[in-house]
């Protein structure tokens, strides 16, 4: 199962709206064969793997990372493949949470005759596909939340300047989230501020040429959070391609849609962009993971409402003095009012840091 979870992390760019899965088949000890999804529409694992190893499969055993389905997609049901293959046993890391399946894929398994299991590093394929399976679970994508600070909790000069604070090999592990993920928010302030474009950059993955081609075949939706329609549509963001623009107001929709844009209006409080209802309108769209790269004022709402389940925080050894930027616009008074966090991770990525944390409410 080790094998097969890492088989399925090399469609960690790619598959997007489907889950990451990887499969193996074995015998005596023997590999017979192996496959990973690659793209949505494509075989799944299952079908990889069964095709390599043909009719030494009969009476072998398959390892895969997700449930096989049971359902016609666009591709047939990979249950009755490992049926039709003659698999006497089918082990799974853990049950596929998409209603059409949910338990309906070992269950056809069983029925067959074939010995099923379930649970074997679950925890590892459910942090894998954990977009996925929060979006099939809640009707929300998972979101993770970028910040660049220095060690004074900073992440801008006073005049917004921000430019780098963090070296090249932080910027790279950057690029490869924004790969990953299904879609990158970010909001006017930043927008306006940095001309930011939020593109994946090929030449800064730092991957090989295979994931590279991958994750450029499969760019995220950029998505930009804009109240008032302040950023105007000749900024560098417009012209890197098709966007999707969520205000509170309404707007000259024939004007976005001139530049590849479409124009979402989701009015909330206080005449904010409404950041559940849009959250809820991406998981709609198959928007598994949600990368936030925003300013403090936008990535504080989004702490605020509760709304953030992994924190990716990168640390640069510098100070930028008490005048510079917060890293959240979060108003506490008391110490009760604390957020406290769970630490999953820290490591060290050239000359930063990179903090991993969770909200410890979600643990």
């Amino acid at each position: 199962m080790a094998h097969a979870l890492r088989l399925a992390r090399q469609g960690l760019y790619s598959t997007h709206p489907n889950p990451r899965v990887g499969c193996v088949i074995v015998r005596d000890g023997q590999l017979l064969g192996e496959g990973w999804h690659v793209r949505a529409g494509e075989p799944h694992a299952e079908v990889h793997a069964l095709r390599q190893a043909g009719e030494a499969a009969r009476g072998a055993t398959a390892y895969v990372t997700l449930e096989p389905c049971s359902h016609f997609g666009r591709t047939p049901p990979c249950a009755e493949a490992l049926v039709g293959a003659g698999l006497a046993r089918v082990v799974a890391a853990t049950l596929d949470p998409n209603p059409l399946v949910a338990g309906r894929g070992m269950q056809r398994l069983a029925e067959a005759g074939i010995e099923v299991r379930v649970g074997v590093l679950e925890e590892q394929a459910r942090a894998l596909n954990a977009g996925f399976i929060k979006r099939m679970e809640s009707g929300l994508p998972w979101v993770r939340v970028k910040l660049a600070m220095s060690l004074d909790g900073r992440t801008a000069m006073a005049s917004g300047e921000s430019q780098w604070i963090t070296g090249p090999r932080a910027r790279a592990e950057v690029q490869r989230l924004r790969a990953r993920s299904s879609a990158v928010l970010s909001g006017a302030d930043t927008l306006l501020a940095d001309g930011a474009r939020l593109t994946v950059r090929g030449a800064e993955l730092g991957l090989d040429a295979q994931r590279t081609a991958l994750a450029m075949g499969r760019p995220p939706l950029r998505v930009l959070v804009d109240g008032r329609l302040r950023v105007p549509l000749d900024a560098p963001f417009f012209q890197a391609g098709p966007t999707l623009v969520a205000t509170a107001q309404a707007g000259d929709v024939d004007a976005y849609r001139a530049v590849g844009s479409e124009l979402l209006v989701v009015t909330g409080e206080g005449g904010h962009v409404d950041l559940p209802a849009l959250l809820r309108e991406l998981a709609a769209r198959g928007v598994n993971e949600l990368l936030v790269e925003a300013g403090p004022r936008l990535a504080g709402a989004f702490a605020a409402q509760g709304l953030v389940d992994e924190y990716r925080l990168f640390v640069a050894a510098k100070f930028l003095g008490s005048s510079a930027r917060p890293l959240l616009e979060l108003p506490l008074e008391r110490m009760s009012e604390a957020r406290e966090l769970r630490i999953e991770d820290i490591r060290r990525i050239g000359d930063d840091w990179q903090i991993i944390a969770r909200p410890a409410s979600r643990s």
